[in-house]
This record gives structure tokens, C-alpha cells and sequence, in this order.
């Protein structure tokens, strides 16, 4: 039974590009729809952001005004809410693409109106586009619609299975933690996530799971309340 009816879930732009580092890795992102589906299928309703780190990061040219190049990411993020939607669709889901500014008819705008309507029906919801501004990282726009939607946790995926006390990938004694309280996170700036959603997050007792995507069946078990990964609890 799962543990969650509602969940935020947050992808990587990174893991959506798999082994190739940029753009889009179908047999990647196909396992993740299906996990997706089965949450779905289960009663759990699912809300996505993603970030654009496949094709842009951050202030990736110092020559761009950092107003533009967050707006170039911001549409990066559009992008990829749009594959990743009609990857979920090829496996039988039925989506919607919201965005916080006007993109034609590529998206909806946002509001919370219409995601408890489109989730009450079953259908995944992907929010795309950050939060409309410059200077606030997906990390936000995730914790700041998951508060907005009344989600009961966000589900960070990412390509390491959890928070370390040292760089995994460096160390190999590094330790991984089981749980973690988001108001050390804030107080210590620890950096496990951007510290104005970690705030977001703190204020508003949103509390977050933080496993490896590429772990099989991850989100599905973190879901039903057996992750491997670090728990980040607000009490």
C-alpha cells in the first residue's frame, strides 16, 4: 500500500539524458514512465518537475545576462516536460504540460485549480518553466508546487542514491545518511539541496526523499515507504 496519494516527483535533466550526458536517452526515460504508470495505476497521483541541466546549467556562458541564460533554462525545462510527457503517454497515461508564462499551445498555464482537476482524473501533471523567474532554481519551483498543490512529499530522484557525508564517488568510506532534519539543512547551509527551497521547505513542513534513480523500481518503493535513499524530515 503505498505511503504517499500525492507526490512531487523531481528528475534530473541529467538522468533524462542517461550515459549520453545531454539531450534525450529514450531507454532511460521509458523504466521511468512505466514506474510512473504503476504509481498511477496504484492510486497515487504524481506531479513532475524536471530540470534542464541536459541541455543548459545554470549560467552556462559569462557573457549572457544572468536574467537570459535563466531564461534559457527555464525553456529547457519546457522541452523536456514535453518529451517526458509523451514518453508517459507511449505507455498509456494521460498528461499535462503546465507552465507559469504562455507558450501557445505547447502548455497550460499554471494553477492550482486546474492540477487538483487534472490529478482527481488521474493524469500526471508536469510543471515546466521554473517558477516564471530568473534567479530561483528548479530546486524551488519544486518545493514552492509542492506546497502549492498540497503534495504530501517531494520525491528527489537523482543519480546518487542518497546524502553522503563526502563525495561517494571520491571516497569510498563515504557515509550515507538514513534521514537528516531539513532545519539542519537550512541552519547549516549544507547544500543537499538550494538553500531557498530548503527554506521553502522548512516553513512549510514539506519533507523530502532523496534516492537513486537508476536503482530499479526506486520511485515505486520510495513510494510504498522503502527507499534506500535519505529521508529529509521537517519535524
Amino acid at each position: 500500500m503505498a505511503k504517499y496519494k500525492r507526490v512531487l516527483l523531481k528528475l534530473s535533466g541529467e538522468a533524462l539524458a542517461g550515459d549520453k550526458g545531454t539531450g534525450f536517452d529514450e531507454a532511460t526515460c521509458i523504466p521511468v514512465a512505466k514506474q510512473i504508470k504503476k504509481l498511477v495505476e496504484d492510486g497515487t497521483q504524481v506531479a513532475i518537475v524536471i530540470g534542464g541541466g541536459n541541455f543548459w546549467r545554470g549560467r552556462s556562458s559569462e557573457t549572457i545576462d544572468r536574467t537570459k541564460a535563466d531564461q534559457i533554462g527555464m525553456m529547457a525545462t519546457v522541452m523536456n516536460c514535453i518529451y517526458m510527457s509523451e514518453i508517459c503517454r507511449s505507455v498509456g497515461l494521460m498528461t499535462q504540460v503546465l507552465t507559469p508564462f504562455e507558450c501557445g499551445s505547447f502548455t497550460k498555464l499554471f494553477s492550482k485549480d486546474r492540477v487538483n482537476k487534472y490529478l482527481s482524473k488521474n493524469m500526471v501533471v508536469f510543471f515546466a518553466g521554473g517558477t516564471g523567474h530568473p534567479y530561483f532554481s528548479t530546486d524551488t519551483a519544486t518545493a514552492l508546487r509542492a506546497i502549492e498543490i498540497d503534495a504530501d512529499v517531494i520525491l528527489a530522484a537523482k543519480s546518487i542514491d542518497g546524502v553522503y557525508d563526502s563525495d561517494p564517488a571520491k571516497n569510498p568510506d563515504a557515509k550515507k545518511y538514513d534521514t537528516m532534519r531539513m532545519g539542519d539543512i537550512v541552519d547549516q547551509k549544507l547544500g543537499v539541496i538550494d538553500l531557498a527551497a530548503a527554506v521553502l521547505c522548512y516553513e512549510n513542513k514539506m519533507p523530502m526523499e532523496i534516492f537513486g534513480l537508476n536503482e530499479e523500481d526506486s520511485i515505486i518503493h520510495t513510494v510504498n515507504g522503502n527507499t534506500n535513499g535519505t529521508t529529509i524530515t521537517v519535524d
